[in-house]
């Protein structure tokens, strides 16, 4: 039985194979060509030869076809390729990185601008939470500008630990605006996830968010709950 399609924006449905055109000023990826590099060879290490091999052809058949090679590929990635650590990617797992690279394999097929963030958005509402935590992980690597930032909100909004640490990665170091930055970096002190987990911390704290985490602070103590050891890391900025 052929696996089931996913119902996609139509703008989606008709992207064709033609050559890409060139990327807008808004089109453009976090990560750079070095950093892709360095992922693709971290999951090379982790796979066998066997594993390699279904890799290259599974992204070969999404550049080739678009958009529906996804549908069993892109749910399946863990149960084909393994759900083990990724060496050298601090809370990343093998169908994290592979995932990614099929949703690179589709910018080959020509998907890029808002079709692209459509297809995106597509599997993350469709996912499961790996699912979504692989879209999470692959932001950063796709030409998306900021139209993905709404995927970083609703993560943010989620209670799962996962989910809110891989949301803020180096995509939303880049595109998130300050407000609602600050308000993520307060969830994980709420949630209790480490603010090492948080790409830019130290370029992007500010002296709102110190205030905001002493109050954070005061409020627990009030409360007789512990504060989090690494609140310092925020709090401590004063201007």
């Amino acid at each position: 039985m052929s696996a089931p399609t996913l119902a996609r924006p139509a703008a989606a449905a008709a992207v064709l194979p033609d050559p890409a055109p060139p990327l807008a000023a808004a089109d453009t990826c976090v990560h750079d060509a070095l950093t892709l590099r360095t992922l693709q060879e971290s999951l090379r290490s982790a796979l066998d030869q066997e594993h390699r091999t279904r890799l290259a052809a599974d992204t070969a058949a999404v550049a080739a076809e678009g958009p529906r090679a996804l549908d069993r590929r892109f749910p399946a990635a863990g149960r084909d390729h393994g759900r083990g650590p990724l060496p050298g990617w601090a809370g990343w797992s093998v169908e994290d990185a592979v995932r990614t690279l099929l949703l690179r394999a589709l910018t080959r097929y020509g998907t890029t601008g808002p079709a692209l963030a459509d297809e995106v958005a597509l599997r993350y509402a469709h996912g499961d939470a790996a699912e979504r935590r692989g879209v999470l992980r692959a932001l950063p690597f796709l030409p998306l500008g900021a139209r993905a930032v709404h995927l970083t909100d609703d993560a943010v909004r989620t209670n799962d630990n996962r989910l809110i640490a891989a949301a803020l990665g180096p995509y939303a170091r880049a595109h998130l605006d300050q407000y609602r930055w600050r308000q993520a970096v307060l969830k994980c002190l709420f949630t209790g996830i480490p603010l090492a987990r948080v790409s830019g911390l130290n370029e992007r704290r500010d002296a709102e968010l110190a205030r905001m985490a002493r109050g954070f602070a005061t409020e627990r103590r009030a409360a007789g709950r512990p504060v989090p050891a690494d609140l310092w890391v925020v709090a401590a900025l004063d201007h």
